[in-house]
């Protein structure tokens, strides 16, 4: 071995390490995710602690991230103020949802508030079979997305009609947007391309939310960094179990980034000790994740987290808001 190895898990409370040395001995840390006292964010701080280097460049480094970052900001609703695009008259149709009801013999009905800040409703329309029904507004597009950037508005969700098999006006408004100047553009037949408008639009609207939290984490940390280390090997664990690189690393795949990590470590240590067979139970300081292993991952396509439905391959994690 001739560098450092670091796998990271971020959690809401505790950020936990396990560390390689060059040598091959092992190291832990743990620290409080949220200090105002440190100069440095969690991750950081924790391989410089491990390292002995205060200050200064970092050496060369594999690093493995799970984090919980998106789904606090999901929790917490402190995701970025976004724009919701949609075919006219279906401008309601991500509050109405599927009409199904949490709890269903409650009188005073409590739902999540949306995530979007406003919704623009286009003209436009495409049939089943990509016969245009109504033309794409490009001016009313455009104009639209104007006032939105002008009221403070960067991130913008686009979710139309059949777009997920006939994409040519959502490609066209994800152009209008740049134009206008938003930064976030999260387009439904690129985010989930899936046939159901309620599904699909929930999935475009949370990443769209959260991306940008995300993505300043991300950058962040790989300035900080440095290259030295950024460059040898920096992945982002994903709701799926899969790693990524922190570019392609977006607010839809992250939600369960930190659970679905412990979910292979659970695995990889049954299986060492003989066991196929595993429960998993994971208490954090915020929520407890439960999970099970009878020899495959298992996995679903769709969930709902913190009332927001999410369409993405993910572990099949049910978690509970009790925590340590």
């Amino acid at each position: 071995m001739s560098s450092w190895h670091f796998w990271i898990d971020r959690g809401g409370t505790f950020t936990d390490v396990v560390a390689r040395r060059p040598d091959g001995s092992w190291a832990t840390a743990k620290l409080l995710s949220e200090d105002p006292d440190r100069a440095h964010d969690a991750a950081e701080a924790a391989i410089r602690q491990l390292t002995g280097i205060a200050d200064g460049p970092l050496p060369p480094a594999d690093i493995r991230i799970g984090t919980t970052i998106a789904t606090n900001a999901l929790l917490e609703r402190r995701g970025e103020p976004m724009l919701l695009a949609i075919t006219r008259g279906f401008g309601d149709a991500p509050v109405i949802g599927y009409q199904d009801r949490p709890d269903i013999f409650a009188r005073d009905i409590r739902r999540a508030a949306p995530l979007f800040a406003d919704v623009v409703e286009i003209d436009e329309r495409v049939a089943q079979d990509g016969s245009v029904l109504i033309p794409l507004d490009h001016d009313a597009a455009a104009a639209a997305f104007a006032r939105a950037h002008a009221a403070g508005l960067r991130a913008v969700a686009i979710v139309l009609m059949h777009g997920w098999r006939h994409p040519a006006h959502e490609a066209a408004l994800a152009d209008l947007a740049a134009a206008a100047g938003f930064t976030q553009i999260s387009v439904s037949h690129r985010t989930a391309p899936l046939i159901r408008l309620v599904a699909r639009g929930d999935t475009t609207l949370a990443d769209a939310y959260l991306s940008p939290v995300l993505r300043r984490y991300v950058h962040g940390l790989e300035t900080s960094l440095g290259s030295a280390c950024a460059d040898r090997g920096l992945l982002f664990m994903q709701s799926s179990g899969g790693l990524v690189a922190g570019s392609a690393f977006g607010g839809k795949d992250a939600l369960l980034s930190g659970p679905a990590g412990g979910i292979v470590g659970m695995v990889r240590t049954a299986a060492g000790a003989g066991f196929d067979r595993v429960i998993g139970f994971d208490m954090g300081g915020t929520s407890t994740d439960v999970s099970l292993y009878a020899g495959q991952y298992d996995r679903r396509s769709d969930a709902v987290l913190a009332g927001v439905r999410v369409a993405v391959p993910m572990m099949r994690i049910d978690t509970v808001a009790a925590g340590g």
